[in-house]
């Protein structure tokens, strides 16, 4: 069917997602001569496009989205790769990665955040380190060493002036820091020596004490344990290992817009569910496409949408999405079969048999395509 020029326009302009179709269209071609006839060609074939992108009523677009999403999985690698060249980062990727994002673990196994800076922080090497040592958080090692005087029982830090002006932390601040944690008063023999002595006089408690002093932080965000700065294009990025989004992105410096973190649970915390699904999407996405693969966004978002309708993120598995199937044969299809049956024996519940589990369970054709019509009177 052919549509004329103003028919063709209406047309866009009655379309959700291309009510602005108009407008892009003549912005994207304002430095080029297009003529009415070009235009219509344009706008028709965009129209075209997103009419066959639809999906047709009655399809299963969830077991399409498992297949498109699962059957690449069985091509991703198992192992954990050194993070965008930075050798000093770990992070998972591959298929353990896609099982995190899909199980909405709490918190990822390699934890990372990629802190982007504004202004003259993200050009200028010296304030960049500026602002990753003041993420960065700091232990006694970062500072100097740690030793124990057996004659004495007390525990000794002798600390490295240099290292202490490049950190910008003082003698003081350090020894408050220790005593406010130990609950011990600290003495200090020399400017940059500290001592602390345990309770009681024993080999042991002064062995707990050193290990307790060694993961006291000092300085920075707790919980950021390094800090990597890597030149891209024109500007410094940060790389760290693990993640303190609240945090970080308050730090002077720092661009909030554009730093992110591969830990989702945090995003819906700190920026919401919105954010949280668009993670989830860019995550799935990231993961493939790494891999070398190409899944169609739209199956990506299906299953994001899914995690995130509720107003909270929940996994595809037994305690998520499955597990809340109303359907008796779909959840016990899914796993612990046998609790499932018991439980809903024991209740007496009913399965409608509506969806597509059920009725392959008991082989019934499915509510699906041809089978969602139903005849309403015979001849």
């Amino acid at each position: 069917m052919s549509l004329s020029h103003k028919d063709l326009l209406k047309r866009i302009d009655e379309l959700p997602l291309l009510q602005n179709m108009k407008d892009a269209l003549h912005d994207d071609l304002a430095e080029v001569e297009v003529t009415d006839e070009e235009f219509e060609a344009i706008a028709r074939q965009v129209v075209e496009d997103f009419d066959r992108a639809q999906v047709v009523p009655c399809e299963a677009v969830g077991v399409v989205a498992a297949q498109s999403i699962g059957e690449p999985g069985t091509q991703m690698t198992m192992r954990t790769f050194h993070y965008a060249g930075v050798a000093e980062i770990n992070v998972t990727l591959g298929l353990p990665r896609l099982i995190e994002i899909v199980d909405a673990r709490k918190i990822p196994s390699t934890p990372t955040m990629t802190v982007r800076l504004d202004g003259e922080y993200a050009r200028d090497r010296d304030l960049a380190r500026e602002v990753a040592w003041s993420i960065e958080s700091i232990n006694i090692l970062h500072l100097g060493s740690i030793a124990t005087d057996l004659a004495e029982m007390n525990v000794l830090i002798e600390l490295n002036e240099e290292v202490m002006a490049q950190r910008k932390i003082s003698v003081e601040e350090v020894a408050e820091r220790l005593s406010d944690v130990t609950k011990l008063a600290v003495g200090r023999p020399d400017d940059y020596t500290l001592t602390l002595t345990p309770k009681e006089p024993s080999y042991r408690d002064l062995l707990q004490l050193v290990e307790k002093i060694k993961n006291i932080s000092l300085k920075g965000v707790e919980g950021i344990k390094r800090v990597v700065i890597r030149k891209e294009g024109d500007e410094y990025v940060l790389y760290t290992v693990g993640s303190v989004l609240k945090e970080v992105i308050e730090f002077e410096g720092v661009d909030p817009a554009r730093t992110k973190t591969n830990n989702i649970t945090e995003i819906a915390e700190v920026l919401g569910i919105e954010a949280a699904r668009n993670s989830i999407i860019n995550e799935a996405n990231d993961t493939l496409r790494e891999q070398g693969l190409t899944v169609d966004v739209r199956h990506i978002m299906l299953v994001a949408d899914m995690m995130t309708c509720d107003g909270e993120i929940k996994q595809i598995g037994r305690h998520g999405i499955s597990g809340e199937k109303v359907s008796v044969l779909a959840r016990a299809a899914f796993e612990v079969t046998v609790s499932h049956i018991l439980d809903a024996a024991i209740r007496g519940d009913v399965d409608y048999l509506k969806g597509v589990t059920e009725n392959v369970i008991v082989g019934q054709p499915i509510k699906l395509g041809t089978g969602h019509v139903q005849l309403v009177a015979k001849r």
